[in-house]
């Protein structure tokens, strides 16, 4: 069985070898890689690591287009020879791992509990800063262990989800959430979808839904660990990134507070440790790509120093330091929240009803890229 991961990446060099590791720890068996624009040295640690026959690196240097840098990398995908050869596939983020419970923790084990599944969506589960405030070359998935509750009633996207689905044609397009480009409606119909609480999932999920039904528990059988945040130092570099999705949005307090959830703790993740970093001692092993991981630890020292020197990333980090963790919303609020959400949503379709209609093409390309960039999915 062949499973592939497909990830996008930009100047986060120093986080790579550990998510490598642990993803094959998990027992991902190839890997697909896309840089663009590094200024650390990630896309040279990717060709070292080709070179060595551990992952697949495309550098996507753009044109990007109305969709964005991690669309056009995906549109790539589509095309390449490990997307045609993989079995399952699903496409990760470098802040996101995955993280079985089911049986040894590998994905074969959560195949053998959902025999019946073409398509499994992890549901996030959001890691908290823990008032970290300096960057650091530790695993993110030891540093990290403070999060949100199991549970999480508000906002929905800590109920968003990445799916891992079966590469059977079904599905034409590889997508950040969930796959798409569906031609055949009948196949479509056959096509099983389930979350991790072993639940058969509604229509909806095989064609628009990108978040589970939050309020309710969905880690039972597996989760998608997400250290959206990390060190602060750490989140003011995300914010020079720029977003994977929106890349001309810039990160600001509104991303971290809707993340910085810290009042449980889940180290459940430790059960891949010992796998996990003997994977990444014989990665270290080849004395090139030890000193590229150490030039791309240097590079975000360095250049967080000189983000200082800039108003916009000093204000960021000074309302940082002065933003207290997140406090969750009980059940009643947000079920509150959500009416009145839903009542903005028919209000805004009834203005849309009323004004004049563009052109049939017009409203064809405006449909495919909403279908592509939902107004809410910032992900990253």
């Amino acid at each position: 069985m062949r499973y592939l991961a497909i990830l996008t990446l930009r100047n986060e060099g120093a986080f790579l070898l550990e998510w490598l590791a642990h993803h094959r720890a998990v027992g991902f068996t190839d890997f697909l890689v896309f840089s663009n624009d590094c200024q650390d040295g990630t896309d040279r640690m990717l060709d070292r690591l080709d070179d060595l026959g551990h992952l697949t690196h495309v550098r996507n240097d753009g044109p990007y287009g109305k969709g964005g840098i991690q669309f056009s990398a995906l549109k790539l995908a589509d095309r390449h020879r490990l997307v045609k050869k993989a079995d399952w596939i699903m496409a990760l983020d470098i802040d996101e791992f995955v993280n079985i419970h089911a049986g040894r923790g590998q994905l074969g084990d959560l195949l053998e509990a959902l025999p019946a599944a073409d398509a499994i969506t992890l549901t996030w589960r959001l890691f908290g800063n823990g008032d970290t405030l300096r960057y650091e070359d530790t695993p993110v998935t030891e540093q990290f262990t403070r999060c949100a509750p199991e549970v999480i009633h508000w906002p929905w996207r800590a109920a968003m989800f990445k799916t891992l689905y079966r590469n059977d044609g079904t599905y034409r397009k590889t997508g950040v959430h969930r796959p798409r480009g569906v031609e055949d409606d009948s196949a479509l119909e056959q096509f099983r979808w389930f979350d991790c609480e072993g639940r058969e999932l509604g229509p909806q999920f095989k064609t628009r839904r990108l978040f589970s039904d939050y309020g309710q528990p969905n880690h039972r059988l597996a989760q998608l660990n997400h250290y959206a945040l990390g060190a602060m130092e750490s989140f003011v570099l995300k914010a020079d990134r720029g977003r994977a999705v929106h890349s001309d949005h810039m990160l600001d307090v509104d991303y971290w507070v809707e993340r910085n959830f810290n009042t449980d703790e889940d180290t459940s993740i430790a059960r891949y440790s010992e796998a996990r970093a003997a994977i990444q001692a014989l990665l270290l092993e080849d004395g090139k790509l030890a000193r590229l991981h150490e030039k791309a630890v240097a590079w975000r020292h360095a250049r967080f120093r000189e983000l200082m020197l800039q108003e916009p990333f000093r204000a960021l980090f000074a309302r940082l330091l002065m933003t207290p963790p997140s406090r969750p919303i009980n059940a009643v609020t947000a079920r509150t929240l959500a009416g009145f959400a839903t009542l903005g949503r028919r209000a805004e379709q009834a203005l849309s009803d009323s004004a004049p209609q563009a052109p049939p093409e017009q409203s064809a390309d405006r449909a495919n890229a909403e279908t592509e960039t939902p107004k809410e999915s910032g992900t990253d």
